[in-house]
């Protein structure tokens, strides 16, 4: 194919909008894959997604919309999922077509439940996607700032440098500057472990801890970025660039962080059930918690937050108590 080809968005959510918005400032067209069909067609009767960042519009003439995932995956030469990780499979189980042909982008930053991996291993074992041909889609940024045009970045990991830097080139405009890097497994890791850190600052603005704490609190957490990641896919990185640090600073600080939000709502006094309800989006960092402690029960990593995190929200610990013990082994 003409890299990239025909791009297709793989979901209808928040970043998906966000990364519609990103690539029509480049592209003449694109395919867009939603799952709910009544979800297009109030999309296009509106011009707008009606569920996601609203108010951002589209000329719905340029985009090429469909519910029934075979149909895009036949059309589209490179596929941007980002959908939540615990939906997956679920939109997966529907596939008929081979995907191991295609260029697959992935810009969820969750790892697959029950298998326990991160979504270019997924995509590579159960999909037979080369790693040649996976590129990962992350941070800094949220989607609500993107849909304001406010300067982001982003970070595109691809084992193909020159592919790469091609991809960089279909996502930067005045807003957006994009930076390459060839470490698909630590950009995916740090994706997944700043969701739970960031419940964890939530938990603890939502006991009313104050900023000294918080400051504590995320300069452990880095570290605890670099244990895991290290121990899981060892190799040379510096977990102090953007791609890593920044994202795990704007998911632990900003208000469009739904983990914090998430997080704040535990700590308030909420369960875990009524917080999810209200919400009414999904908090990555919830399931990541699980996986990761899963994960870790191989590993044996030293990793105090992410096990604080898990006994509040999987083991109801309560959040007072739990980080309580936890203060007392941060430094």
């Amino acid at each position: 194919m003409n890299f990239p080809g025909k791009i297709a968005v793989m979901g209808g959510g928040s970043f998906a909008t966000a990364i519609a918005k990103m690539l029509l400032a480049n592209q003449d067209e694109i395919y867009w894959y939603m799952r709910r069909k009544e979800q297009i067609q109030e999309f296009k009767r509106q011009s707008r997604n009606p569920s996601y960042l609203t108010g951002l519009k589209f000329d719905t003439s340029r985009i090429h919309f469909t519910h029934l995932i075979n149909q895009v995956v036949q059309k589209a030469d490179t596929l941007v999922f980002a959908m939540p990780s615990p939906f997956l499979k679920n939109h997966l189980k529907k596939l008929k077509k081979p995907i191991h042909d295609k260029f697959v982008i992935t810009a969820i930053k969750g790892i697959v439940p029950d298998e326990n991996m991160i979504m270019t291993d997924f995509f590579h074992s159960f999909y037979g996607v080369p790693e040649e041909n996976m590129a990962v889609l992350a941070g800094p940024c949220h989607a609500e700032e993107i849909a304001m045009e406010r300067l982001s970045y982003l970070t595109l990991a691809c084992k193909d440098r020159e592919r790469g830097k091609q991809l960089c080139r279909l996502f930067n405009s005045h807003f957006i500057v994009a930076h390459q890097t060839d470490d698909l497994s630590g950009v995916e890791i740090g994706s997944v472990m700043k969701n739970i850190f960031a419940i964890a600052a939530g938990i603890s603005h939502g006991l009313k801890y104050g900023d000294n704490f918080q400051a504590v609190l995320v300069a452990n957490a880095i570290q605890e970025m670099v244990r895991f990641a290290t121990a899981v896919y060892p190799q040379q990185r510096n977990m102090d660039e953007s791609a890593y640090l920044g994202d795990l600073i704007v998911t632990a600080y900003s208000k469009f962080s739904r983990n914090h939000l998430f997080g704040t709502m535990i700590g308030s006094g909420y369960s875990v059930k009524a917080a999810q309800m209200e919400m009414e989006m999904i908090a990555e960092g919830y399931y990541a918690a699980k996986c990761v402690h899963e994960i870790n029960d191989k590993y044996h990593v030293d990793l105090p937050i992410c096990d604080a995190v898990y006994n509040i929200l999987y083991h109801h610990i309560s959040p007072t108590i739990e980080m309580r013990e936890l203060a007392t082994k941060l430094r």
